[in-house]
């Protein structure tokens, strides 16, 4: 299933790209975008391409990185706004990881916490591309951005991850973010101290905060058309914590598992093809920018075993995860 991006993804392109040496409006016909692109919605295969052209053609491997630094928090609109109304940071981190498929349904943000240290993490999960660093770079640029915009001065990262491998301008990325990244790690993601999640964001304008929420819970009204990807958008979120069934797909959707998967099958399609097609897609990410195990990949995927994994990767692909895996690696060298 194509995933798509919001055209404000692009807010600022043709000033920075311009800054880069490249002529944008040649950049975005060649990718098959508008000259004006903000009010279309993009595929995320051609905001991806966009963004690794341009990262080629201006010779700057942090195209990505410095294009998610200039453009900031702007692209996020009302749920910014939603965002600086809430109590705490911790809030607007929920807020922002409970409505980011508004703006982009190919990739998933989530808000974890893990000994005393708090995870902002973003994974692009379509499995149709291959190469997502530049994309990958310019979504923890914003995040950057917004932490910082949170939490002023009390932004003190302990770290930045990235499933890829280091570049060899390793320091650039210490001028530019404070910090060396931690490459080839397990996870995309902002580390830092848990505390800081309970930092208040000032007085609250209630009627404001209503308003600002109202708007975007009618942009995320899901109808019966975009069922299958919101199904899918909850299956990438809920797997890493292990297997789920329709029923517990239906559960929290407050329907029965039948009425889901009437619904379902009125858009031609079930869930478990939709479980099949997300497991499917995100092993395809994880073999192609991550450095961890299969076994803990299965995991990841909500498999019981190793076996039933790779079994099922066959069974999508006619060979092994580790065929795949080195056969992409020679391919792409």
């Amino acid at each position: 299933m194509m995933s798509t991006v919001r055209g404000s993804a692009l807010l600022g392109f043709q000033e920075f790209a311009a800054s880069q040496g490249i002529d944008p409006d040649s950049a975005l016909t060649e990718i098959g975008l508008p000259e004006y692109p903000l009010d279309a919605q993009l595929s995320g295969a051609q905001f991806n391409a966009l963004v690794e052209l341009c990262a080629a053609r201006s010779s700057n491997p942090l195209f990505g990185l410095q294009f998610g630094l200039c453009q900031g928090t702007q692209s996020l609109g009302t749920l910014l706004y939603a965002m600086r109304s809430a109590a705490n940071v911790g809030e607007a981190l929920n807020l922002l990881t409970r409505y980011f498929h508004i703006h982009s349904d190919g990739a998933l943000v989530r808000l974890e916490r893990q000994a005393n240290s708090a995870l902002l993490l973003y994974d692009v999960t379509d499995g149709t591309l291959v190469s997502v660093r530049q994309t990958v770079e310019l979504a923890m640029g914003i995040a950057a951005c917004l932490l910082r915009e949170l939490l002023g001065h009390a932004w003190k990262p302990k770290s930045l991850m990235l499933r890829h491998c280091a570049p060899n301008n390793r320091m650039a990325y210490r001028a530019l973010l404070g910090i060396p990244p931690r490459f080839d790690s397990p996870v995309n993601a902002w580390v830092f101290d848990e505390s800081l999640l309970a930092i208040p964001l000032g007085a609250t304008n209630v009627r404001c905060q209503q308003l600002a929420q109202q708007h975007i819970d009618e942009l995320a009204r899901v109808t019966l058309q975009e069922l299958p990807s919101y199904v899918q958008n909850r299956l990438r979120n809920e797997l890493v914590h292990g297997p789920v069934t329709l029923r517990d797909m239906a559960d929290y959707m407050m329907i029965s598992p039948r009425t889901l998967q009437r619904y379902l099958s009125a858009e031609g399609t079930r869930f478990q093809e939709l479980l099949d097609e997300t497991r499917q897609a995100m092993a395809v990410r994880y073999l192609c920018d991550s450095s961890i195990s299969l076994t803990q990949m299965a995991s990841l995927l909500g498999y019981a075993d190793l076996s039933s994994f790779s079994r099922a990767f066959a069974r999508w692909n006619g060979v092994s995860p580790q065929k795949w895996k080195q056969r992409t690696q020679h391919t792409h060298r």
